[in-house]
């Protein structure tokens, strides 16, 4: 019969809020002008200026322990809004680049078609010419697009 096993406490590394190198602030306090990188994204913004964070976006855990700072994993980063600047838009060879390159994924080596989702690498090719599984139609893509024209999406 085996022993029961004796949990361990993590060690918590506790540091005072007044010794916190950036100032922190809990959900729902924050002033304008400070936002996550996720915000940021959503606003169609890149971190642009922004050297690193300004301040700390406590978690949830932390907001009930307000002397001490917060260092859990689920902290946020906050970045100045002012300093953000528009997301770069991806020249048309990009964009060729990059539907080449999903092509080359999504495209059976046996029968050529192209799917909407990247086949398996371990395979090589579909599940209907692996082992005659059959496709659902509505998972490939129509035919061959135009020679001018050959960007999926």
């Amino acid at each position: 019969m085996t022993r029961p096993r004796k949990k361990r406490r993590r060690e918590v590394n506790r540091v005072p809020r007044s010794d916190a190198l950036m100032p922190e602030y809990d959900r729902g306090c924050v002033p304008d002008g400070l936002v996550t990188r996720r915000q940021l994204r959503d606003m169609g913004l890149s971190p642009g200026r922004n050297e690193g964070a300004v301040a700390m976006l406590r978690c949830r855990l932390c907001a009930t322990r307000p002397q001490w700072s917060c260092t859990h994993p689920t902290r946020g980063y906050l970045l100045r809004v002012d300093l953000a600047k528009p997301k770069r838009v991806p020249t048309l060879a990009q964009e060729r680049a990059l539907d080449q390159a999903m092509a080359a994924r999504q495209t059976c080596g046996e029968c050529g078609r192209r799917f909407y989702i990247c086949l398996s690498k371990k395979l090589g090719c579909c599940l209907e010419c692996f082992d005659g599984t059959p496709v659902d139609p509505s998972s490939c893509m129509t035919g061959p697009a135009p020679a001018a024209h050959r960007l999926a999406a």
